[in-house]
């Protein structure tokens, strides 16, 4: 039988505008926005809604605002939302995916990813980095070639994004050394991010062990469906392995390409992004066989569900 993933999108698909439209539809997504406004200390609907770009793009800020977005469809949609039997997030966006199944509340799903992102951007400034996208280069290569770059600093693969598609993370000097060495070794590109930090990348501990504290604090509530992790690219089980495997994900690496084969594997041929963008379902599109995707990222695409489902 055809099986449905729901998707959730993480850091860098933000945009100015995101959300707004179902910010005004919906008295309980403004109370979402309130409340994360409110642990924040800043008024994160203004600044989703009308920027600047360049503040909105400040892990502190962009980690709740791309949050908001994903909880505020699923506000929407409500019991509407189609059937599922499985959800994935790609790092912030694994959060979204737990609310979506029932883990996490979606209150202390916004506590959790407001300390989460303050936390590493404070690391970001303690243990300076960056990333680079490197493509056309299997995983075992980009490994040796991150090893070969090590005597510059500490380099990384962050994200396993697809068969064609790593990013790198650490310091800045040993990602630009890693990322000439890739070329030399095959690599069809190698470009320097723009980020804040080095992401899933040992710079990140302090943010790591400061997670570790917070987690323990936030109650978990067993799946309805399966949450597949990023640092295993399979379904945790219990609530302590999923706070286990949140606080893991900090310094590790995220296996988003892992996790297509194994929910393709799992019979998963239609698959549904929340939030903003369509970076995941682009990357689903070319690395899963699937008969339907999609994008449920304004009102107008909530309705048209609504709409079906009505």
């Amino acid at each position: 039988m055809s099986k449905t993933a729901l998707f959730f999108p993480g850091q860098a698909s933000q945009y100015v505008g995101m959300g707004k439209d179902l910010y005004e539809y919906s008295a309980d997504v403004r109370r979402l926005y309130e409340f994360a406004s409110d642990q924040l200390g800043v008024d994160i609907a203004r600044l989703s809604f009308e920027g600047p770009a360049e503040e909105l793009k400040r892990t502190k800020y962009t980690q709740p605002a791309i949050m908001l977005h994903s909880l505020a469809v699923l506000t929407v949609l409500q019991n509407e939302l189609p059937v599922f039997q499985f959800a994935a997030g790609h790092s912030l966006g694994e959060y979204a995916a737990l609310a979506a199944a029932g883990v996490l509340r979606f209150n202390d799903a916004i506590s959790a990813v407001v300390r989460r992102a303050t936390l590493m951007e404070e690391a970001c400034v303690q243990n300076p980095g960056t990333m680079a996208a490197v493509m056309g280069l299997d995983d075992a290569t980009l490994e040796k070639v991150c090893g070969d770059a090590s005597d510059a600093g500490i380099v990384v693969p962050a994200n396993y994004n697809s068969n064609t598609q790593t990013v790198i993370s650490g310091h800045i000097a040993a990602v630009q050394k890693a990322a000439d060495l890739a070329k030399q070794a095959g690599a069809k590109r190698a470009i320097m991010l723009e980020v804040g930090g080095a992401f899933h990348s040992p710079l990140m501990a302090p943010a790591r062990d400061g997670l570790q504290t917070y987690l323990a604090g936030i109650s978990i509530i067993p799946p309805r469906q399966k949450v597949v992790a990023n640092v295993t690219a399979r379904p945790a089980a219990t609530g302590e392995e999923i706070k286990k495997l949140l606080v893991e994900q900090i310094t590790a690496p995220v296996r988003w390409a892992q996790t297509m084969s194994y929910l393709a594997a799992q019979g998963v041929t239609k698959v549904i992004e929340i939030g903003p963008g369509k970076v995941l379902t682009g990357m689903a599109k070319r690395e899963m066989q699937l008969e339907q995707t999609l994008n449920l990222d304004t009102l107008a695409d909530v309705k048209s569900v609504m709409a079906v489902s009505a």
